[in-house]
């Protein structure tokens, strides 16, 4: 990230070294692209689905864990009664089943987060379209994300706030 920061300071101070040998002006947009995504009607459905699957893979896994405590107390109602083979083989049934409902759940939450992070791409492709038809029609050298405190300081006489034209522009299409 620092590698990256660095780069694109480099690069702005010699389009700006440039531009001021040249006479010429860097344009550039910024854009808070978290507020951007999130007025996004997509960003509302993917929120809904996720909160839905979320609510399926929780019944499921207290189906399992149902079941598990039932066979578990049973195992304890009888232990003392059981042929000591028979202690094995339901011990072992026990701990096959607790391993099971373990990778389910660490499944069920990588197949969420997943089903997330591709939604989430879709979403930003949608989004870096836009911004890069806006930036090539304006003539920007480049469009910043001021989100998560990544641009300190964006003097707006030398650059243009995208946030709302890009909203407006994903809410026609």
């Amino acid at each position: 990230m620092k590698k990256i920061f660095f780069l694109l300071t480099l690069c702005v101070m010699g389009l700006t070294a440039h531009a001021q040998s040249d006479s010429t002006v860097i344009k550039f947009g910024y854009l808070s692209y978290d507020s951007v995504m999130f007025a996004m009607p997509e960003y509302a459905e993917m929120q809904t689905n996720m909160a839905q699957l979320r609510e399926q893979y929780a019944a499921e896994q207290k189906r399992v864990e149902d079941d598990f405590n039932k066979k578990y107390e049973d195992f304890l109602d009888g232990q003392a009664s059981f042929p000591k083979t028979i202690l094995q083989k339901r011990q072992s049934e026990l701990q096959e089943l607790l391993d099971k409902n373990i990778a389910f759940k660490k499944e069920s939450t990588k197949l969420l987060d997943d089903a997330e992070a591709q939604m989430i791409a879709a979403m930003r492709t949608s989004i870096d379209v836009i911004v890069s038809t806006i930036a090539q029609e304006r003539g920007y050298a480049f469009v910043l994300n001021s989100d998560k405190q990544a641009v300190t300081f964006i003097n707006p006489a030398m650059g243009e706030e995208l946030t709302e034209v890009v909203k407006q522009l994903l809410n026609e299409k």
